[in-house]
């Protein structure tokens, strides 16, 4: 692992702390709730795991979780590390302040902009009538690889790989619908492939200061750049 896991975990568990402050007093307990005893592990600890396995050369979570976590190198970084069916429960508990510390690392405006989706399989096409997790919540949707189950995770980055803006939706939604929400407050130009072609969108976004640019189909006249 060539991650810097030291100042990850120390900038995350900063903004646990002060996001705990902020939260104290403005949320209401749960009625139903019978115990309040603490997890072993930290809000901050859960969190890194979740970043250093999209920062690994594992395919599955629980192959990284059981190999590196439990069993690996990463054992003396989280020696109050829990089983591995115990961390999947865990992981909705920070999935709100994991999403507003992605959006308090929100990259530079440079006037310079992509735009594009991917898909989020949930299981094979063969499978799709046999998904129990996510039957009443993911879609079919199509892709430039073809039909696929599941979501997908739109994202806006600036031409240095920052991350601007994401949002995730069902599979079945178009990808024009979120380019409002996407671009909005941005000024400058958005790129994005034939998905993103649509007059009305573009026009909305161009009387707001930013001119989206994309690739004409078979069709359609080509565009002079101005």
């Amino acid at each position: 692992m060539l991650a810097p896991i030291v100042e990850i975990f120390c900038e995350i568990d900063d903004f646990c702390k002060k996001n705990k402050q902020w939260m104290n007093g403005k949320i209401l307990p749960n009625p139903k709730r019978l115990r309040c005893r603490e997890c072993s592990m930290a809000a901050s600890e859960i969190m890194t795991i979740i970043l250093l396995f999209h920062l690994s050369h594992y395919r599955t979570f629980k192959d990284f979780y059981v190999g590196s976590i439990l069993c690996g190198e990463l054992r003396r970084y989280f020696p109050r590390a829990v089983s591995y069916n115990r961390f999947v429960e865990l992981q909705h508990s920070v999935i709100i302040i994991l999403v507003a510390y992605l959006l308090g690392k929100k990259g530079e405006e440079s006037g310079m902009y992509y735009v594009d989706s991917t898909p989020l399989k949930v299981c094979n096409n063969r499978r799709i009538y046999r998904n129990k997790v996510f039957r009443w919540i993911a879609e079919r949707g199509k892709h430039s690889m073809g039909w696929f189950f599941g979501f997908k995770l739109h994202l806006v980055i600036n031409h240095k790989g920052e991350l601007m803006s994401f949002c995730l939706t069902r599979g079945n939604v178009d990808d024009r619908k979120t380019l409002l929400f996407l671009l909005k407050k941005l000024k400058g130009i958005v790129a994005g492939d034939k998905g993103y072609i649509c007059k009305k969108e573009a026009a909305i976004l161009e009387s707001n200061g930013l001119k989206l640019i994309t690739k004409v189909r078979k069709n359609m006249k080509e565009k002079t750049l101005c």
